[in-house]
């Protein structure tokens, strides 16, 4: 038995937004934002996916959108990639949905709760372990919590998620298990398959169910993602290679004296790990003689 990525935007929606998945997504936010407890009794899933939107392009994507109760909107994504601003974006989609609920000449008590819940493949939150964090408006000094506390954003950041199956505590704790791991699962495991909502959601995960143009799809998202976590990687050497050369050469300068250019082509031709054994041996350099060496003998 194989499953589908539930990270993967086509298949998330497909999970949790579809009109079949009502109960798969009250189940979910009761789970996260209500400790399970029956708050949300009933919700209207609204299909929020721009038109003619271009692979890729995110800016101002929801994965889905629903109204709770019959007034108190949730705003529910999944972030695979850590782009730049993302903070922002999900402030201003919030404060966007929250806005529009008033049209014309309409009064503000009429105003609801908007809560986004964003569910990030990357740590957005230093020095914080917890997998799970809550934000709302509070006062600075007392910390005590605005009386019109109407924005909520809550984090859910994956990589802090660490549990194994036999550790799953809460039924929180088995959503997010499900979403992180579900696609390395060969078997539907009884701690999950006892929560109706989970069997159900790992039902319509299970690749048997998509067609193979949806698969192919599916696939298609999932190398594009990977592209951009290499890119990303590639980008981060190269900055972290050019600071790591600027400060070697200045060190060089500042011991040995003017390095002559042929030398400096040959410093900038070496990776990260030869940069760093360089930063080393450059205390133990005292003639540009001993640079020369240094790089006849490690210079790749």
């Amino acid at each position: 038995m194989k499953f589908i990525n539930p990270k993967i935007d086509f298949a998330f929606k497909k999970i949790f937004g579809s009109s079949d998945s009502k109960d798969i997504l009250i189940n979910f936010l009761n789970a996260i934002l209500y400790e399970a407890q029956p708050v949300i009794e009933d919700l209207e899933i609204i299909d929020s996916q721009p038109g003619n939107q271009t692979f890729g392009a995110q800016d101002t994507h929801l994965d889905v959108k629903a109204t709770i109760n019959g007034g108190r909107i949730a705003l529910v994504e999944i972030q695979l990639i850590n782009v730049p601003f993302f903070g922002n974006r999900v402030l201003y989609n919030a404060a966007k949905s929250y806005s529009l609920q008033l049209t014309g000449e309409e009064r503000y008590e009429r105003l609801k709760t908007v809560t986004s819940l964003k569910i990030a493949d990357f740590e957005m939150f230093d020095n914080q372990p917890e997998f799970l964090s809550r934000f709302v408006f509070k006062e600075k000094e007392q910390q005590f919590d605005s009386p019109d506390t109407e924005i909520e954003l809550v984090f859910i950041e994956l990589p802090k998620f660490s549990k194994e199956l036999a550790q799953l505590e809460t039924p929180a704790d088995q959503w997010i298990y499900f979403i992180k791991n579900t696609s390395t699962l060969e078997t539907v495991p009884q701690t999950l398959s006892a929560v109706p909502e989970i069997q159900k959601a790992l039902r319509i995960a299970n690749e048997d169910n998509f067609t193979k143009q949806e698969l192919n799809e599916l696939q298609k998202q999932e190398m594009w993602i990977q592209d951009q976590h290499i890119a990303i990687d590639v980008a981060r050497e190269q900055v972290t290679k050019a600071a790591q050369l600027s400060l070697i050469l200045r060190q060089l300068v500042k011991r040995l004296g003017t390095i002559q250019p042929e030398t400096e082509n040959c410093i900038r031709q070496l990776g990260l790990q030869e940069l760093e054994e360089l930063g080393d041996a450059v205390l133990d350099f005292n003639h540009q003689s001993d640079l020369t060496a240094w790089l006849q003998a490690n210079a790749i």
